[in-house]
């Protein structure tokens, strides 16, 4: 029987996009399509700028997991008799891993099921919530949805190329990187010259929170 290795599941809240602020666990599921996740391998990986620790099993909650473990240890971590309930699941990439077995078994739990995707692996039957985040040199295979985020700028992305897709939100998140300061103002000034696009912050790194 399958099994789904994790890197780590913690609660917290939703930091960016159209759900920010929203209570949220994570799923973050290991291992990815662009880039392997180790230092040693960033600059031969097709996304160079990524800041988030997805290699390996060994993270907070981390392990291998069949579906059912994984839904029922997921609920087990959301405040007890309490609704709304909300799970984000990303990675790294993790339509490598997540399937419409284990959607189910979420939604058997009453979990609302969200997945934060590169955009490159077509998306399961049965998602509630659908976030791409398109990275250059890539071919981009999710053209609908509910929410786009451009990490913004990105040499070889042109947020145009995007317009005429079918999602409902339209965002610019700026780069987290040394010129961070600049990045920001550069995604300030192309929203308000664009006005399809919104602008997203990183609001958990902004509050000091996971």
């Amino acid at each position: 029987m399958k099994k789904y290795a994790v890197k780590e599941i913690f609660y917290t809240l939703q930091g960016e996009g159209a759900h920010s602020g929203r209570p949220a666990i994570f799923l973050r599921f290991s291992g990815c399509n662009l880039w392997s996740g180790r230092e040693e391998d960033r600059h031969k990986a097709i996304c160079k700028f990524c800041d988030t620790d997805f290699w390996g099993t060994d993270g907070y909650n981390g392990g291998k997991f069949k579906a059912k473990e994984l839904a029922q240890k997921v609920n087990e971590m959301w405040p007890e008799d309490s609704d709304f309930k909300y799970i984000v699941c990303t990675g790294g990439e993790p339509l490598l891993q997540l399937d419409e077995t284990l959607i189910k078994e979420l939604h058997k739990q009453n979990f609302e099921v969200a997945v934060e995707t590169n955009g490159t692996i077509e998306i399961p039957p049965g998602i509630d919530w659908v976030c791409m985040s398109p990275k250059a040199n890539t071919d981009i295979l999710v053209t609908s949805g509910n929410e786009i985020k451009i990490v913004y700028p990105q040499l070889g992305i042109d947020p145009k190329k995007f317009e005429k897709y079918n999602f409902q939100h339209f965002y610019l998140q700026p780069m987290d990187s040394p010129e961070q300061e600049e990045n920001t103002l550069q995604t300030i000034i192309y929203c308000k010259q664009n006005p399809q696009w919104r602008i997203s912050l990183q609001t958990h790194k902004i509050l000091g929170i996971a």
